[in-house]
């Protein structure tokens, strides 16, 4: 059987705003199957003064046309010297890249309709001008994968499902768990189609962490290294019963979250609790890191049919030895890993999913899960920039 493969750059910036995680990755597709092969990997940090002006346009409250505008064309810039980059540092040839997709940085996203000039709205809006990485690459750019599904009635989110279910399934009952700014999980039946995936937001990943990390060390750090602040601490039963009062944990699939409401209004209910009740700003590091850890063993026994043999985990949680440590606890009967014990380099797999995602869209192919987004029906995603 004829397999024709071809080099692509995937580039994925999360809701942690942390940086540009871009992969270059070699797509391998005969008359049944496409597969993904790692060839390079690199992760290209915002300068601290973007992180923080990315995090105040995605209040929401702040910013306006002129600023969004700029961040667009800046953004755009940045990934597309991150592509040239990444194909250096590989010793590829940029014009060997057939093509970029490219998801975007997430300023706002509102899978809930709102009342919005005497009209119901909803909507999702990422940027970073794809115009730029095709002028410096030579090739087409997919980029803006959300809206198409949200066309179509879905959430537009989430939208890795489709390409792990492509790369991942096996013969058992298997979850990916990926713990950015928010945890979102796929769950794939064994021998299942594709119709019988569930993936969904769970809730928080990093980014409350994030945010409680950098008051309780002035500055001094943007993130728990390692968990350690957080293994240093106790969780506080008061305060995780308080948080799992959360009502998006109410809601059953299809589901999406993000800053949206996971926003200062959330934070300041936490401090004020632990302000209360004496709780130590360690302690709630912890309580908090163990509340993303709860979300998702809740996620799971109140939303899945089937409950995972193995939970595979990646992105930025994965480091976070105190949340690894709290999901062993939760899932007993349940095999957790690192996505480096299943083959899988756990920072760059969602990196790995944009170049996928925008194969299929060069393919003419369908790309969404309308079982998991709530889409009406399949859906191409992803606009292309020639």
């Amino acid at each position: 059987m004829h397999c024709q493969s071809e080099l692509a750059i995937g580039l994925m910036s999360g809701t942690s705003m942390d940086g540009i995680d871009a992969a270059l990755v070699k797509i391998s597709q005969d008359n049944s199957s496409v597969e993904a092969e790692l060839l390079e990997f690199e992760c290209y940090p915002y300068s601290e003064e973007v992180k923080e002006t990315l995090l105040s346009l995605s209040k929401g409250t702040s910013g306006g046309t002129r600023e969004i505008c700029l961040m667009q064309e800046l953004l755009g810039k940045l990934y597309a010297d991150a592509c040239v980059s990444l194909c250096r540092k590989a010793g590829v040839d940029k014009h060997d890249i057939s093509f970029v997709g490219c998801h975007g940085q997430t300023l706002w996203h509102q899978p809930k309709a709102v009342a919005y000039l005497g009209n119901t709205i909803r909507g999702t809006l990422q940027i970073g001008d794809p115009g730029f990485i095709c002028e410096k690459m030579g090739c087409p750019v997919v980029s803006d994968f959300r809206p198409r599904d949200m066309a179509a009635g879905g959430q537009g989110a989430p939208i890795v499902p489709y390409t792990e279910f492509l790369l991942y399934r096996e013969d058992k009952d298997v979850a990916l768990l990926n713990i950015g700014g928010i945890s979102n999980i796929t769950i794939l039946p064994a021998k299942g189609r594709i119709d019988d995936v569930v993936a969904f937001d769970t809730g928080p990943g990093n980014l409350l962490i994030d945010q409680m990390v950098k008051d309780y060390t002035q500055g001094e750090k943007a993130y728990d290294e390692g968990g350690k602040i957080a293994l240093s601490g106790q969780a506080s039963k008061a305060l995780l019963d308080h948080m799992m009062q959360d009502d998006y944990l109410k809601i059953a699939p299809p589901k999406s979250t993000g800053r949206e409401h996971y926003n200062s209004d959330f934070v300041k209910d936490i401090y004020e609790f632990c302000t209360t009740n004496n709780i130590s700003k360690v302690d709630m590091i912890a309580t908090v890191s163990r509340y993303t850890a709860e979300c998702v063993y809740h996620s799971v026994r109140e939303f899945s049919s089937v409950y995972p043999s193995k939970l595979i985990v990646s992105g930025g949680g994965a480091h976070n030895e105190a949340i690894m440590t709290y999901l062993k606890e939760l899932f007993l009967d349940c095999r957790v890993m690192k996505a480096e014990e299943a083959g899988i380099n756990p920072d760059a797999k969602e990196a790995v999913a944009m170049a996928v995602l925008a194969h299929e869209t060069i393919q003419r192919k369908c790309n969404n899960v309308p079982s998991v987004t709530g889409a009406d029906h399949p859906v191409i995603m992803g606009r292309i920039t020639y």
